[in-house]
């Protein structure tokens, strides 16, 4: 049996573009989510969460745009609010994340993905 794997992917993210590569060059052909198309919803973010034992404020994109401007620095904010702020902003996820079998990986640096294939 083939080894899946699904990568929620930005394609105009080099680190995104390299672990889908990497995925690629290892025999995985995953599932790919553009999630700014696509965004996961909060359940399923969630979920790969707990599988990666990371907390949302982990998964923030603190480059992106909004970040600043919603103040999602501040220590205050619950689970829920930077939930709600995902929800509006999908760029808000840091990328790329990949789910299989074997757990789910933010892939910073990209090598992370070598744990879980």
């Amino acid at each position: 049996m083939g080894k899946t794997a699904t990568i929620y992917h930005n394609p105009s993210c080099s680190t995104s573009r390299n672990t889908l590569a990497l995925l690629r060059e290892k025999g995985i052909e995953p599932t790919v989510i553009e999630y700014l198309k696509t965004p996961p919803t909060r359940a399923e973010l969630k979920d790969l969460l707990k599988r990666a034992n990371l907390t949302v404020r982990e998964i923030l994109r603190k480059r992106a745009l909004p970040y600043e401007e919603l103040h999602l620095d501040n220590p205050k904010l619950t689970d829920a609010q930077l939930f709600d702020a995902i929800e509006q902003h999908p760029v808000l996820i840091e990328r790329p994340i990949v789910a299989t079998a074997k757990g789910v990986r933010l892939a910073r640096p990209i090598e992370k993905v070598l744990e879980i294939i």
